[in-house]
């Protein structure tokens, strides 16, 4: 069975095998020597067992992710499985086991906190996926939207509705042929996502006879669920904003040892036990996990104040959506697309999809229960049965294609699943950039990515123009505002004055006696740190400032007066907004030296959607976590890009090298045909062996392969090599300066598609070790390592590759006698060469080591 892997010039990998279930080994290999710290976190997020080796700071995800029974619920939907899509999840994690202790070795973060890396289960990726999208629905803005009705009345329920300015930024769109050059369609977009290093996509292509896709997968996930491109059809999705998650009011007694929970027909039994979360640096913090017919008690418990508990759909059906992403893969049409989101469960999103035959898809996928509409307003009480769910799946809504088809969070399509969706801006702002061509291409898409204007309607705009006696600070934010043209550009001055402006008022709304019952310290009581966000009444304001200046229903508020005040106390800003609005993703551990940021254009409500936090910072968090055009008429003719790099690892080449075009709007190439990524990477040899497979000797190409040999040598195993204590850019500076010279060379040996050693020859008399021996005419030294894919016992495996290496050193015929080197010490290694036919030559004395000098012959078991 073999795989072949390339890499091209950005990194990303390229994975081709002989079938579907070595191809999701493969695919969990590579996220796993590619991305292991990043996956095993999130393992350890999903199981609630971070704190072990980040400390008390995790402790409140951790509570949260037992009492959510979040790793319980991913072993229900595994066992929900059907055989064939089990049987594919399991290859992956094999895939993954397989290959993370040589990722550890490559991640400094294991060292840096004491992780050793652990076994993945076959249902660890339904946890992965469960606990990335958990909060997607947002389910903790019922909580908000109970206490505003509680302490503003019922009709400031929907007060700060996120019909306004939002957090929620993704953006897609489908470009039927009829508008461009091609006359195929076009699908491009930008997922909104809270941006994290490494990042939460990974740009990845995927071949086997039964079907090839280039797409952006989900470290720690199988296949391709969200944004792909199988060469006859794309398909893309944005967040449907649906609400499909409850909250319960939960009333609890003890009775012993037990639990009771009050249901529609009385007391009835709930599960209850205590689980322990250990805490690096400090004392293990007990947890009990409570269960009612609802859900997952989340806020509270027995005896506590008040008791919340957790309705959500894989809990309740087993169901996760897994069976779609097989399906997916095998795709050929739009029609094969629909089929295969019908099986999709959980986050709910919108989807669209194109076909090279005509075939258009627009439709929302995704388990949304059936039951009143209350529950998606705010915790309902569990002991009414009027709020218990009536069907586990409501039907969704879809609709026809007609030139272009957008999905931004908005209302719409969406519209009767969910209570708050986005500002409708984003949304029509793309319409309207798109009405202007009808020729369109992959490379003009960036103009619809990078579009930064703010929405015409701007009551804040409108309040200062219209303010009557201007004082020294509203007169001097009027002049330098003249003539914006509403564009959050990195290099404009007035953008960065209007965010000013703007996070004055935001923070003076905020501390308005009429809001101040919502700032009180019974907003957060027993709640739990992870909802906080949610319920901060700055990040609310935030969020709904323009829907707050217009409104009527906080007549307390003088809202004109709040605005001269915020004008007349803002210093104006002599930088432009990019010097602000800096990207800060999110890391487990920080850089090591800190990575210095960029400044980004757009805000949380432009097509750019870059979120900040208006009041609190101008710093962004939330981004495109990539970007992608996926054009029908040529595959080869897409583009995507993702905000840092292909790799997982601080130092390696490609952690960051993207990170440059995506803040600036650059986009990648994908590459999915194989003779052009096989001609990218130039043969020296290849040799067919009977029994054993292809091998291909490849010159290293150090921006390439660098994070490949830093693993390799890294390893206990390569001890000898000395280059064990080499930082990821010791190795790069190295084999750059090697690739400089005329007289060193260095090659990695392919053995059907798969790395599995680095040889490096060398001419003797232009090395050290010519001053310690007299060299012959005709002398060639040699390194060889045999990488850990190699390292599984294999008879004739080593003496196979060297007697490939071999021949390829010597077709030359001026090479006449072959010199190595060994360390003294290196028993193994001198008995392997003797047994080949070297004969052995005096001990030397190097710098790094004492060295053991071999010689082998041309002729020499028939070598050339």
């Amino acid at each position: 069975m073999s795989t072949e892997v390339h890499r091209d010039q950005w990194g990303i990998p390229h994975l081709r095998a002989d079938n579907a279930l070595a191809l999701a080994h493969a695919q969990g290999r590579n996220a796993a020597t590619d991305r292991a710290w990043q996956i095993e976190t999130e393992r350890h997020r999903a199981q609630g067992t971070t704190a072990a080796f980040l400390g008390a700071d995790a402790v409140g995800w951790d509570r949260f992710a037992r009492q959510a029974r979040l790793a319980d619920t991913a072993r229900r939907c595994y066992a929900h499985l059907d055989a064939e899509t089990a049987e594919w999840v399991g290859a992956y994690t094999g895939g993954v086991n397989a290959g993370l202790a040589e990722g550890a070795l490559n991640a400094p973060e294991f060292a840096a906190t004491g992780l050793e890396p652990g076994t993945w289960q076959p249902w660890t990726p339904l946890a992965v996926w469960l606990s990335t999208h958990i909060l997607f629905a947002g389910f903790p803005a019922k909580l908000w939207r109970d206490a505003a009705a509680r302490v503003l009345g019922e009709r400031a329920a929907g007060l700060f509705a996120t019909d306004g300015p939002h957090s929620s930024g993704s953006n897609g769109w489908l470009v039927t042929g009829e508008r461009t050059a091609s006359g195929a369609p076009i699908l491009a977009g930008d997922p909104h996502r809270f941006i994290e290093a490494p990042g939460v996509y990974q740009q990845i292509h995927l071949s086997c006879p039964e079907f090839d896709v280039a797409g952006l997968a989900v470290p720690g996930v199988p296949g391709i669920a969200h944004f792909g491109h199988a060469s006859t059809v794309a398909w893309s999705i944005t967040n449907a904003m649906a609400d499909y998650q409850d909250l319960y009011r939960e009333r609890l007694r003890r009775t012993g040892t037990a639990v009771e929970a009050l249901g529609p027909d009385g007391w009835e039994p709930a599960t209850a036990h205590t689980e322990t979360v250990e805490v690096a640096g400090g004392e293990p913090v007990a947890v009990e996990v409570v269960e009612t017919r609802r859900g997952p008690v989340v806020i509270g418990g027995p005896g506590a104040p008040s008791a919340i508990s957790l309705r959500y759909p894989p809990r309740v059906t087993g169901e996760l959506g897994f069976e779609a992403l097989p399906l997916l893969l095998r795709a050929r049409t739009a029609d094969d697309v629909d089929k295969a989101f019908d099986r999709w469960a959980e986050p709910v999103n919108v989807v669209q999809a194109a076909d090279t035959r005509g075939g258009l898809l627009h439709r929302v996928a995704g388990a949304v229960p059936v039951r009143d509409r209350e529950n998606g307003v705010r915790p309902v009480p569990a002991w009414e049965a009027r709020y218990a769910w009536r069907a586990p799946r409501a039907p969704l809504p879809r609709e026809a294609v007609e030139g272009v088809a957008v999905m931004a969070n908005q209302r719409e399509l969406a519209a009767p699943l969910g209570v708050e969706f986005a500002s409708p801006h984003r949304a029509r702002r793309i319409r309207e950039l798109l009405s202007a061509a009808d020729d369109w291409s992959a490379p003009g898409m960036a103009a619809v990515h990078m579009d930064a204007r703010l929405p015409v309607e701007q009551p804040l705009l409108d309040l200062l123009d219209g303010l009557g006696d201007p004082g020294p600070g509203v007169t001097a934010l009027r002049k330098r505002l003249a003539g914006w043209d509403r564009r959050m550009d990195a290099k404009s001055t007035q953008a960065a004055a209007y965010a000013a402006l703007r996070a004055s008022v935001v923070r003076r709304l905020a501390g308005h006696p009429e809001l101040a019952a919502l700032a009180g310290p019974g907003m957060l009581a027993d709640r739990p740190e992870i909802f906080h966000p949610w319920l901060a009444l700055v990040t609310r304001v935030a969020f709904a400032v323009d829907g707050l200046l217009a409104s009527e229903l906080l007549p307390g508020i003088d809202r004109a007066a709040v605005v001269r005040a915020a004008a007349e106390e803002t210093a104006l800003p002599d930088v432009p907004w990019g010097d602000l609005h800096r990207l800060a993703p999110w890391q487990a551990l920080p850089d090591t030296p800190a990575v210095e940021w960029p400044g980004l254009s757009g805000d949380h409500d432009c097509v750019l959607s870059t979120s900040s936090v208006p009041g609190l910072t101008h710093r962004t968090t939330r981004a495109p976590a990539a970007r992608y055009v996926w054009d029908l008429a040529r595959r080869d003719d897409s583009l995507w890009a993702v905000p840092l790099g292909a790799a997982g690892s601080p130092g390696d080449p490609h952690r960051l090298d993207q990170l440059p075009l995506w803040a600036s709007g650059g986009l990648v190439p994908v590459i999915t045909d194989w003779n052009r990524l096989r001609s990218s990477m130039t043969t020296v040899h290849e040799q067919q062996i009977d029994g054993f497979g292809t091998v291909r000797i490849s010159p290293v190409d150090p921006r390439r392969d660098s994070a490949l040999i830093h693993r390799w040598v890294g390893q206990e195993r390569a001890r000898f090599w000395g280059m064990g204590d080499a930082s990821a850019e010791d190795v790069l500076e190295t084999y750059t300066y090697l690739d400089s010279l005329t007289t060193h060379h260095a090659y990695l040996l392919y053995r059907d598609g798969e790395p599995v050693a680095l040889f490096q020859s060398y001419e003797p008399e232009a090395d050290p070790v010519g001053e310690c021996y007299d060299v012959l005419p005709g002398d060639h030294g040699i390194h060889l390592l045999i990488g850990p894919a190699g390292g599984r016992p294999e008879h004739g495996f080593t003496t196979t590759l060297l007697s490939v290496f071999l021949r390829f050193v010597l077709a030359d015929p001026a090479r006449q006698r072959i010199v190595v080197e060994p360390d003294v010490r290196n028993q193994k290694v001198i008995d392997r060469l003797q047994g080949f036919g070297f004969e052995l030559g005096p001990e030397i004395e190097k710098p790094e080591k004492r060295a053991r000098l071999a010689f082998l012959r041309r002729g020499t078991a028939g070598l050339l």
